[in-house]
């Protein structure tokens, strides 16, 4: 698959507003960070995977507190329903279904134009994981779906890269470090989930969000990143917080050890990377792509109840249509299913990992 990359444009016109004195200033007042970490900072690259409402508000943050090189993959363009969470965009960029890479790009050049931004309009895959993601110090998970935080997962521990995994739902936030190497290694996400949940899961678009959940879980991860990238591994949290905003209940989970029998961080077994928990795409006639989930079976009813607020539904014994705009996504017994409506692979993953869950 080709990769569409965007390079920061020449803002050599344009007028700059100072770093030295005057922008960092409340954060090198901050004694855990002053000037040695605000260095450390601009000297920093961060790979943000996905742009959502995780990824967009991350960026904004660390792009605010001056992280050098930010880099930027999403496969998805801006639609309206965005904007009630995806802080960097605007209506302007629904109307015109900007690429949410471009439009974020765009943005962050608006909000710091000294930091330099790499924009992939792209869907990561083992094929291009090394390329989209090598160089940066630090993997930022606002991805959708467990088949791509696996493959970050296999990426950052094969090649010793620290990421942090993030999500929200609902009013449900969480976070956790995951650091590969050193002495301060921790578990990775394998260690503490070995095997992905099964059936479907909720989406946002089934579950519906709160911006706030989403806020919360990026200025944990963001926060998160700052203590790395300012040289302070040992200040990183060792657990999988999770915490629900409306009921104020929260809970942890010791990651702060290796499990022995881990494939992937104890065997050095990578089978994402390979291609191997990958679902099997094809083009499947004129205008649609099909998507080959295997041994996942599906719960036609309760998916049915999730979709039927957002869209039509007609489902029996043996298959489930779902009509959402332009797009109908027929869903097979065995999880397998045609994204009819469009000819892009990235967007007919796009949607599969919103509906039906990966």
């Amino acid at each position: 698959m080709s990769v569409d990359v965007i390079e920061l444009a020449d803002r050599a016109d344009a007028p700059k507003i100072g770093s030295g004195d005057d922008r960092y200033s409340r954060q090198r007042l901050f004694p855990f960070i002053g000037e040695e970490g605000q260095r450390r900072l601009a000297n920093s690259h961060v790979a943000l995977v996905g742009c959502g409402a995780t990824g967009a508000a991350s960026a904004g943050l660390l792009a605010r507190a001056g992280v050098g090189h930010l880099t930027i993959i999403d496969r998805d363009f801006v639609e309206p329903s965005n904007l009630q969470r995806q802080m960097l965009f605007t209506e302007d960029d629904a109307r015109e279904a900007l690429p949410k890479a471009e439009a974020a790009r765009r943005r962050l050049l608006t909000i710091n134009s000294e930091v330099t931004v790499t924009a992939h309009i792209a869907d990561l895959t083992p094929a291009n994981a090394l390329t989209l993601l090598g160089g940066a110090g630090v993997i930022l998970d606002a991805t959708d779906n467990f088949e791509t935080r696996y493959l970050l997962n296999d990426y950052a521990v094969k090649t010793g890269t620290p990421w942090i995994y993030a999500a929200a739902i609902g009013s449900y936030a969480a976070t956790m470090n995951i650091l590969p190497v050193g002495e301060h290694r921790t578990a990775c996400l394998a260690c503490i989930f070995p095997e992905p949940p099964a059936g479907t899961v909720e989406t946002c678009d089934t579950a519906g969000i709160l911006n706030t959940a989403v806020n919360v879980a990026a200025s944990l991860q963001s926060t998160e990143a700052i203590k790395l990238l300012t040289g302070q591994p040992a200040a990183m949290r060792r657990t999988l917080l999770s915490m629900d905003l409306w009921t104020g209940e929260h809970s942890e989970v010791s990651a702060a050890r290796p499990r022995p029998a881990c494939t992937v961080c104890g065997l050095r077994e990578f089978p994402h990377l390979a291609g191997e928990g990958r679902p099997h795409i094809t083009m499947c006639g004129r205008n649609s792509v099909q998507i080959h989930e295997h041994n996942r079976p599906v719960d036609f009813a309760t998916l049915a109840d999730r979709l039927r607020p957002l869209g039509e539904v007609r489902w029996n014994s043996l298959m489930l249509r779902f009509l959402y705009g332009v797009y109908t996504l027929s869903v097979f017994a065995d999880g397998r299913t045609v994204v009819q409506g469009t000819s892009e692979v990235p967007r007919a993953r796009a949607l599969y990992a919103r509906f039906i869950g990966s």
